[in-house]
C-alpha cells in the first residue's frame, strides 16, 4: 500500500513539472474576437511581465534536499524512550508542488489580463478627455479650409482689379481698404485653420468606440480586477502541497527508499475572507463613481459640453443658411448693374459670401461629425 502510494505521488509530480514550467514562462494568447487592432500597449507588457515573474515560482514544482543524523527508532521502556540503536545517516530528496500555488498563479495571470483591459479603456477615454470640444473638430476643420481656399484667389483678383481703378481714378482709397479688411480676414481665418489642423494632428485620435462603452468597459474590468485579487486574497487561507522523492537512512535495510506524501491546510481566518472580500469590491465600485476628479465624471462632463455645443450650432446654423441665401439673392439682383458703385458693392458682397459660406461648412460637417458621435451615446 506505501508503495503504491509513493509511485502514485511521484507521477503526479511528473506530470505537473512540464505543465508548471510551461505555464511559468508563457502566456496564452488572447481569443481571437479580444485581439485588437494597433500595437499592444507598454503597460500591458510591463504588467504581464512582473506577474510572470511572480507567478514563476507559484506555477513550477520546487526542488528540495536535507541530511542529517536521525534515530532509526524509539521503544518505550520503564526508564522512558530510549533510541533502538545508534544514530544513523539520514539523506532524503526530491519534488514538491503547491496545488494552491498553482491556482494563485493563474489566477494572477487572469487579474493582469483584466488591468491590461482596464488600463486599454483608461487610455482611450483619456485621449478623449485631452481632445475635449475638439473632439469631432478635424472635418469640419478640414472644409472650412476647403472653401477658403478656393475663395482666396477670387478675393486677390477682386483687390487687384480695384488697385487698378484706384489708379485710374474709377474707385476710392477707402473702398480698396475695406475690400482688402475683407480679404485680409479670409487669409487670417484660412491660416488659423491650418494651425488648429496642425494642433489637433498632435492629439491623440479620437477613439472608435463610443465613450458609454469605453466607460462600461472600464467598470467592468475594474471589477473583475477586485473580484480576482478577492481570489488570491482566499487563496491564501489553504495550502495543499504534495512531496515525493528519494530518502533513506544509511546502513538500515529498506524495502523502497522512496516517499510520497500529501499536506492540506486551512486557516480559520479564512471563515471571514469572504465577507470582507465583498465589501471590500463593492466599496470599490462606490469610490469610482465618488471620486469628483475620476474618468467617469469627467467624461460625463465632456459628453455635457458636447451636447450643448452640438444645440448652439444647429441654431447658428440655420442662421448663417438664411444669411447665406439672402447674400446669393442680393447678389443675383445687382449682378446685371454695371455702374462703379454696384461693382465695388458686389465684391464686397461675394467676399463676405466666402466667409459665411466657410462658417456654414464649418458648421455642418462639424455636426455631422459631432451628431455620428454622439448618436453613439445615451442621452
Amino acid at each position: 500500500m506505501r508503495t503504491s502510494i509513493t509511485w502514485a505521488t511521484l507521477l503526479c509530480l511528473a506530470a505537473l513539472y512540464p505543465a508548471g514550467a510551461q505555464s511559468a514562462d508563457t502566456h496564452t494568447p488572447p481569443a481571437p474576437s479580444e485581439q485588437r487592432a494597433g500595437p499592444e500597449p507598454a503597460w500591458c507588457d510591463f504588467i504581464r511581465g512582473m506577474t510572470d515573474a511572480e507567478t514563476a515560482v507559484l506555477l513550477a514544482p520546487e526542488l528540495f534536499a536535507s541530511a542529517g543524523v536521525v534515530n532509526p527508532g524509539e521503544a518505550a521502556s520503564g526508564a522512558g524512550e530510549a533510541p533502538l540503536g545508534a544514530p544513523k545517516l539520514r539523506i532524503t530528496a526530491g519534488l514538491g508542488y503547491e496545488l494552491v500555488g498553482a491556482y494563485r498563479g493563474m489566477t494572477l495571470r487572469r487579474r493582469a489580463e483584466a488591468e491590461c483591459q482596464r488600463h486599454r479603456a483608461s487610455s482611450a477615454l483619456q485621449a478623449a478627455l485631452q481632445s475635449g470640444p475638439d473632439l469631432s473638430a478635424a472635418p469640419a476643420l478640414k472644409a472650412r479650409l476647403a472653401v477658403l481656399q478656393a475663395a482666396i484667389p477670387e478675393g486677390e483678383r477682386l483687390v487687384e482689379a480695384l488697385r487698378t481703378d484706384l489708379r485710374e481714378g474709377r474707385a476710392t482709397l477707402d473702398e480698396l481698404n475695406a475690400l482688402q479688411l475683407r480679404l485680409d480676414a479670409l487669409r487670417a481665418l484660412a491660416s488659423d485653420t491650418t494651425r488648429d489642423q496642425e494642433r489637433l494632428a498632435r492629439l491623440p485620435p479620437r477613439p472608435e468606440r463610443s465613450l458609454s462603452a469605453l466607460l462600461q468597459e472600464l467598470r467592468t474590468a475594474d471589477d473583475e480586477l477586485e473580484r480576482l485579487s478577492g481570489k488570491v486574497r482566499r487563496s491564501t487561507a489553504w495550502s495543499v502541497r504534495l512531496r515525493g522523492g528519494y530518502d533513506e537512512l544509511i546502513d538500515v535495510p529498506q524495502e523502497l527508499p522512496l516517499f510520497g506524501m500529501i499536506t492540506v491546510s486551512y486557516n480559520l481566518g479564512g471563515l471571514s475572507q469572504a465577507a470582507a472580500n465583498e465589501r471590500a469590491r463593492k466599496a470599490r465600485l462606490r469610490a469610482l463613481e465618488e471620486d469628483v476628479e475620476g474618468l467617469p465624471q469627467r467624461v460625463e462632463r465632456l459628453l455635457h459640453q458636447l451636447r450643448a455645443s452640438q444645440s448652439t450650432e444647429e441654431v447658428r446654423l440655420r442662421e448663417v443658411t438664411v444669411l447665406v441665401g439672402d447674400l446669393e439673392s442680393q447678389l443675383q439682383s445687382i449682378q446685371s448693374l454695371e455702374t462703379g458703385k454696384v461693382r465695388r458693392f458686389h465684391d464686397y458682397l461675394t467676399l463676405e459670401l466666402a466667409r459665411l459660406r466657410a462658417e456654414q461648412a464649418w458648421l455642418r460637417a462639424h455636426l455631422e461629425s459631432l451628431g455620428a458621435f454622439l448618436g453613439r451615446e445615451a442621452p
